[in-house]
């Protein structure tokens, strides 16, 4: 595997969580695979499980981490090309790649959505920018469409906790004071489309329909308490709308979760969470909640995706 940018990168989903279990089991198992070898992780944006989490994943398998974020370090990148560089932008996507491509064998970049201009955001010019001019391998840390390692976590943890054949798996919006991306929600839901197993729908308000290239045939309910009725597992977002771009329409707290609401499913976000905004205290610190399982498996995500890209060196 050259790059790991998109769930549609994972050839083989039993397989994958097979090596997901076999890593867990024995981190080390596969660490001659990237001994000599150097990770670097560029930071668009700020990181908690993501930085960590890859980091642990690259020790696992013998790498070097080299670290650098964005917000206060480097240059700011130029992406567009042909454009006259006499503002902020100090160096352009075309160099640094290259440069950066010298210093590592391997590249992870996370960036996200602007939220104000939809063409430039689905375009992904950040990550297809590194894409484009490095001369090594891309792994997709979250980018403005899409998050391949969380939801290739979120589908370990289902996996490990089902009790069932085909459980019920409920992916609902709540309110969030901000406005967030649709990368995780996107990436959640096609992971569960490539896994028919599930019968897996949505829920969320009118207005906050995501992309429908995207959801497809997914069922989608305007009625929370009803598509959350029997579920096994409920995976719990807030993402702003896709039409009109990037905005908040409402932030109904009707429809943060609730104990009464969960019932007996299993609750599931990729954190960091609004508590009492999202979710009600009960549940996140309930038995049920899988959040910090989620965050564990997150690390053997990002090693089974590098063992991937290993493999292809």
């Amino acid at each position: 595997m050259k790059h790991y940018l998109h769930i549609d990168d994972i050839d083989s989903m039993s397989s994958w969580l097979s090596l997901a279990a076999e890593c867990k089991k024995e981190p080390f198992k596969y660490k001659k695979l990237g001994e000599g070898k150097v990770l670097g992780l560029l930071f668009f944006n700020n990181s908690l499980r993501t930085r960590l989490s890859t980091q642990k994943a690259a020790y696992h398998l013998g790498m070097h981490c080299m670290t650098m974020n964005f917000g206060n370090e480097g240059w700011a990148l130029e992406f567009e090309d042909g454009t006259i560089m006499d503002q902020g932008k100090a160096e352009h996507i075309r160099e640094a790649a290259q440069v950066v491509s010298q210093y590592c064998d391997v590249l992870g970049v996370r960036a996200f959505a602007s939220l104000t201009e939809k063409e430039q955001d689905e375009a992904e010019m950040v990550l297809n920018g590194f894409r484009k001019y490095a001369s090594i391998p891309i792994l997709n840390m979250e980018s403005a469409t899409g998050h391949p390692l969380q939801a290739l976590a979120d589908l370990i943890t289902i996996s490990e906790h089902t009790k069932k054949k085909n459980p019920k798996v409920v992916l609902s919006w709540a309110p969030h004071p901000r406005a967030l991306p649709h990368a995780v929600a996107n990436s959640f839901i096609g992971i569960m489309r490539q896994n028919p197993q599930f019968d897996f729908s949505i829920t969320h308000p009118p207005g906050y329909e995501l992309n429908p290239e995207i959801v497809k045939d997914v069922p989608v309910s305007y009625d929370q308490n009803s598509a959350l009725k029997d579920a096994d597992f409920v995976y719990v977002k807030n993402w702003s709308a896709y039409k009109p771009y990037g905005e908040v329409l409402n932030n109904d707290p009707h429809w943060m979760i609730t104990q009464d609401k969960l019932g007996e499913a299993s609750f599931m976000h990729c954190l960091p969470v609004r508590r009492n905004v999202i979710v009600e205290d009960s549940v996140l610190d309930g038995d049920n909640s899988l959040v910090i399982q989620q965050a564990n498996n997150r690390t053997y995500a990002a090693q089974v995706a590098l063992l991937k890209i290993l493999e292809s060196l």
